[in-house]
């Protein structure tokens, strides 16, 4: 029995081998993530002939390269939680961090866990695309948000109480009303210098030119708006048009970066033979779909439904001690912060949708929990665990 610990950093990794009660058979030393370095390391394994076992911490992206070489040599892999490693590594009463040390721990770690060590599998292709797309698309997310609150500040210098007479960026459409507007006029100088009437013959023709619905309402309160608003800054002032243009083209760049990953992931989504069945689900549609399959990735890898609760952290955990059974318990938020965000909008789309006749158990599971005096959020988060459960028995039907 021989279990090999690796210390993964960005560009190279600490090797130590260790079997049974703490014998170092090699290591620790370093190796470069080359194929050079990596191919010499599965040969010495393989030379010692032993029943042998790698294992090493998830690090980001650093490890996939090399858990992904070492499984081709035909060698076991096991990738460990960083959480539970960092648990494991508490243990010592001498706090001492350096990678040869951490190498060895890993190792350690591998010994005392040999029979619970789970094997690495790589993601099928479609599933890794789907993966480092949805993150992509959470990043630029962000991107977008910080990008839009810096908009929203300039508008409240040149057109103060804009910003809610426009919806944001469309998901489905690509299109953002407001940078739009924002590009044709920039301040309220540039609407009062017309008539009110002119102005309103302008916003209708300006709509058709983009192509959104025309509204005599909107064009009038906008109008009335730029009469009375406010503006802290000059019109004539010469960065006050060059920062807002800035800002809206740095904000349809990330808007366009944004509709072509969610267009990929949508083309990819549909190559998978669970798509009808995801998409067919309540409160899911075309965008939701996608996100979710992102993120859960292949129903498989996971052992059972509470597995997959697990991961997206809203299982609460049993807490007893003696005769006392705790029963108000929070969830561990130990899983994905990502699925856990999908899931919640997921679950508010239920609620604004109703009731299916279809497939109503979710939304019937979210409204017993709120007569049972649950909050709302509570009782949502309550109908997601439900929800997960049936998305891992349905999906796994269609691999059945």
């Amino acid at each position: 029995m021989l279990s090999v610990g690796i210390d993964v950093s960005k560009e190279k990794s600490t090797v130590c081998g260790m079997r049974h009660l703490g014998e170092i058979v090699f290591g620790p030393f370093e190796i470069a993530h080359t194929e050079s370095d990596l191919s010499e390391l599965a040969r010495m394994i393989v030379r010692l002939d032993d029943d042998t076992r790698v294992v090493m911490e998830a690090t980001g992206i650093y490890h996939l390269p090399v858990a992904t070489f070492v499984r081709e040599q035909g060698l076991f892999v096991s990738i460990i939680n960083p959480y539970e490693m960092k648990i494991y590594r508490s243990q010592d009463i001498r706090k001492v961090k350096t990678d040869k040390r951490d190498s060895m721990v890993i190792a350690n770690y591998g010994v005392d866990k040999w029979i619970n060590l789970r094997e690495f599998t790589p993601q099928e292709d479609v599933y890794a695309e789907l993966r480092l797309l949805g993150r992509q698309y959470r990043f630029y997310m962000e991107s977008r948000i910080e990008q839009l609150l810096n908009l929203t500040h300039l508008l409240d210098y040149t057109m103060p109480g804009l910003k809610s007479c426009f919806s944001g960026w469309s998901e489905y459409s690509g299109k953002d009303k407001l940078c739009d507007f924002v590009e044709e006029y920039w301040h309220y100088d540039n609407i009062i210098k017309f008539s009110e009437s002119k102005f309103v013959e302008r916003y209708q023709k300006w709509t058709k030119k983009k192509g959104y619905q025309f509204s005599e309402t909107k064009a009038v309160q906008i109008y009335r708006l730029a009469k009375e608003g406010i503006p802290t800054v000059p019109s004539n002032a010469p960065s006050t048009k060059m920062l807002l243009l800035e800002t809206t083209k740095a904000l349809r760049e990330i808007n366009s970066a944004l509709f072509a990953i969610l267009t990929r992931m949508k083309e990819l989504a549909k190559t998978l033979p669970e798509y009808p069945v995801v998409r067919a689900m309540s409160g899911v549609g075309d965008v939701l779909a996608v996100k979710l399959m992102a993120e859960i990735g292949d129903v498989r890898k996971y052992h059972s439904s509470k597995s997959l609760v697990a991961y997206a952290g809203i299982d609460p955990p049993p807490y007893e001690s003696g005769k006392l059974i705790g029963t108000n318990r929070h969830i561990t938020k130990r899983g994905s912060s990502t699925l856990r965000k999908i899931g919640y909008e997921v679950m508010r789309c239920v609620k604004a949708n109703g009731r299916s006749e279809d497939d109503p158990a979710v939304y019937d599971f979210m409204l017993k929990k709120e007569s049972e005096g649950k909050a709302k959020k509570a009782a949502k988060i309550a109908a997601l665990n439900k929800f997960l459960r049936i998305y891992y028995a349905r999906v796994l039907e269609v691999y059945a």
